[in-house]
């Protein structure tokens, strides 16, 4: 940005500060504001698998889990579980007195229905229900099945539920804090089908009150929520949830700097520059409106390679040629000057840095060496480049600028790229059908295991059915994580981890750029506000304040 055009944008600031009101001053204070540009497909746990619509599903509903800011498992519909000597047998003993939301629906007293055990099975039979076809079917892929395909949920009595699986799986008790597995009432659902989507009915902190798609949603305080904070006081301190759905970032952020918005999250480029500094702290001039909140998000971006050999002329099937790319440019570099410094360059594996066994002194990965790169390519028989055809790119338009970089980085050791820009649906879909050898990826942790990670590259879970979209397979790497996860020994599956980790990105079947962060922008008057390296927004401990004059 010039200089001028930052001078008007300052001058704009303060005169919003200094000569606009707020256009909601006479609404209640406690009604807190966000705004969800990507729009909200669906209020159903069953679909949320988008960050807006888990956002909002957050509020309505409850599992058994549920993770704090650490990412630790802790109670939540659930106040205790065993978990057998094999790791076969989860018991969960339920909370008492947790109620579905007041709805004219229920004909009891105070319309109020108790949640019980029967519901958590109907809940997680709901999910694996073919003609529901819920994304989030594949959460209990480990769940034991009978001989007609009937899963092992059971409750014992109403305030019990044993789940059985069918081998020991570790990450299993993270999975359970998913919104997928939020417990619904099956007369509600039942009653609406498909159109439980616009008329959501839970046990969480906040319920339904009106949706307008594309327009508003609100949520209101439920009164009998069943959690208290430390002074046992009841949850939640907020008395309704209001989110919009702004699509133009700059006008997002405007509502923001005008107070009409109590946060915002992440980073757009149209207004990176003006809310932050070279070096990725909040810019002063907003320190005494806002505040800014930062840690290391479970989610990593990068670049991934086809491994199908069906097509034998692709250069991308010579390994030298993945390593050669790995080393050609500098990721350093990359996020000084396009995300001003925001996230941490991805020198070593797929598994991000903030979740174990992330190693910073990780002997493996790839740093920027075009002298290694270089010799790679005469390795594989394109010395300086000469020869090697021009390599497509996939990619979306917002990744556009970091992709241009790495472009023209590399085109200095003789690799050209060309770049392919396409609708963000499009690209997944072309993905998910592997019809395309070279693209753009990110992975953001479903829970906070990193068995999480490398199911990426494990040969049983190639794409369309699982998430290995590069089709790597290696059968040491199928070894080691089956054995990690036969494993009840916590450091021996790190060891498991570091090794599978280690052994993927000496094939190279994809580019680790860099490790995000959560970035959170809160007004001043907000507190309570936590943040999580897995960007779940949980609105349930925030208080709001009035404005000071």
């Amino acid at each position: 940005m010039n200089f001028k055009k930052f001078a008007c944008f300052v001058c704009l600031f303060y005169l919003i500060l200094s000569s606009c009101h707020r256009q909601n001053d006479n609404e209640d204070r406690t009604v807190f504001r966000y705004n969800e540009s990507a729009g909200i497909t669906s209020l159903d746990p069953a679909f949320a698998k988008d960050q807006a619509n888990i956002w909002a599903c957050n509020q309505l509903y409850n599992s058994l889990v549920q993770l704090d800011s650490q990412l630790n498992i802790l109670p939540c519909l659930a106040t205790s579980w065993t978990i057998s000597e094999n790791g076969k047998v989860y018991r969960f003993i339920l909370a008492d007195s947790v109620y579905f939301h007041n709805t004219e629906f229920y004909q009891f007293p105070d319309n109020k229905r108790k949640m019980v055990a029967e519901d958590v099975v109907y809940s997680f039979n709901r999910i694996v229900d073919k003609s529901v076809a819920s994304p989030g079917a594949w959460v209990f892929n480990m769940v034991e099945q009978d001989k007609n395909g009937k899963y092992a949920f059971i409750a014992l009595n109403d305030s019990t539920i044993e789940i059985h699986l069918k081998e020991n799986f570790p990450p299993f008790l993270g999975l359970l804090s998913m919104q997928y597995c939020s417990v619904v009432p099956h007369e509600v659902v039942e009653k609406y089908g498909k159109d439980f989507r616009k008329y959501p009915v839970g046990t969480g902190p906040f319920q339904f009150k009106t949706w307008a798609e594309g327009v508003k949603l609100v949520m209101l305080k439920n009164p009998d929520y069943f959690e208290k904070d430390d002074k046992g006081e009841r949850l939640p301190y907020l008395d309704a949830v209001s989110v919009s759905f702004i699509i133009d970032k700059q006008s997002v952020f405007m509502e923001f700097v005008k107070g009409n918005l109590d946060f915002m999250s992440g980073l757009d480029a149209s207004y990176k520059d003006e809310l932050l500094t070279q070096d990725g702290e909040l810019n002063p001039l907003y320190k005494k409106r806002i505040y800014m909140l930062s840690m290391p998000y479970l989610n990593t971006e990068y670049l991934g390679f086809l491994m199908d050999k069906k097509d034998k002329n692709n250069p991308l099937l010579i390994k030298e040629i993945r390593q050669a790319i790995n080393y050609g440019f500098d990721r350093k570099k990359m996020l000084r000057f396009l995300r001003s410094n925001i996230g941490v360059a991805g020198i070593h594996g797929i598994i991000p840095y903030g979740m174990p066994p992330y190693d910073t002194n990780a002997a493996y990965g790839y740093d920027y060496n075009p002298k290694k790169a270089l010799a790679l390519l005469e390795k594989a028989g394109y010395p300086n480049g000469k020869n090697l055809p021009p390599i497509k790119l996939y990619v979306t338009e917002n990744y556009m600028d970091i992709t241009q970089y790495i472009a023209h980085e590399l085109e200095q050791i003789g690799i050209h790229i060309e770049m392919n820009k396409l609708q963000p649906a499009i690209l997944r879909q072309f993905i998910s059908q592997s019809q395309i050898p070279f693209f753009r990826g990110s992975w953001i942790a479903d829970y906070p295991d990193a068995e999480n990670y490398l199911s990426l590259f494990y040969s049983k879970n190639f794409c369309p059915n699982g998430p290995n979209y590069t089709h790597y397979s290696n059968p040491h790497f199928d070894k080691l994580y089956q054995l990690s996860q036969s494993s009840t020994d916590e450091e021996m599956r790190m060891k498991y981890y570091r090794q599978m980790d280690s052994l993927m990105m000496n094939d190279a079947p994809v580019v680790i750029l860099y490790y995000d962060r959560v970035l959170r922008f809160v007004q001043n008057n907000v507190e309570g506000m936590e943040n999580n390296s897995m960007n779940l927004l949980t609105l349930k401990r925030v208080r709001k304040k009035q404005h000071q004059p």
